[in-house]
């Protein structure tokens, strides 16, 4: 098939399944005597397999590594693994973005605890007194309100 049936098929720019190929992401490309390419019938499937692991949060270079030059000569194994890898990555950066919504929340309801005679300049200055500069797994700061 041709590059335009291809993009229509995949939903993606002629411009971007002409990088994929030229980065070797997309395989098995075959030129006609007139220059043109001609795309198999699985460019679909890896073009999706693409566009999806970028969807996922895969680089294109760990995609390099993950897709075979051939569909049919997955390592069930390794596929297996490297997705289990990927898991463990965003289940981290879940658990990092977490921490920075909490600590958010928390600066959020200290600058809104602002007593009533106080000024935004003075209540920013207070804010920030209290504030230390947090090491990456630190504790969230005290939520405002309490007191000892």
């Amino acid at each position: 098939m041709k590059i335009g049936e291809l993009a229509e098929r995949t939903g993606l720019a002629p411009s971007r399944i002409r990088f994929y190929e030229r980065i070797g992401l997309l395989k098995a490309v075959a030129r006609q005597d007139n220059g043109y390419r001609s795309y198999p019938d699985d460019a679909v499937l890896a073009l999706k397999l693409i566009a999806t692991g970028q969807r996922a949060g895969f680089s294109l270079d760990e995609l390099r590594t993950l897709l075979p030059g051939d569909l049919a000569q997955w390592d069930h194994g390794s596929l297996l693994d490297t997705l289990r890898r990927k898991v463990r990555d965003i289940e981290a950066l879940q658990a990092q973005l977490a921490q920075s919504k909490a600590q958010l929340a928390g600066l959020m309801a200290q600058i809104e605890a602002r007593p009533q005679d106080m000024d935004c300049a003075a209540n920013a200055r207070r804010v920030l007194s209290g504030m230390q500069l947090a090491e990456p797994g630190d504790a969230p700061p005290p939520k405002a309100g309490r007191r000892r």
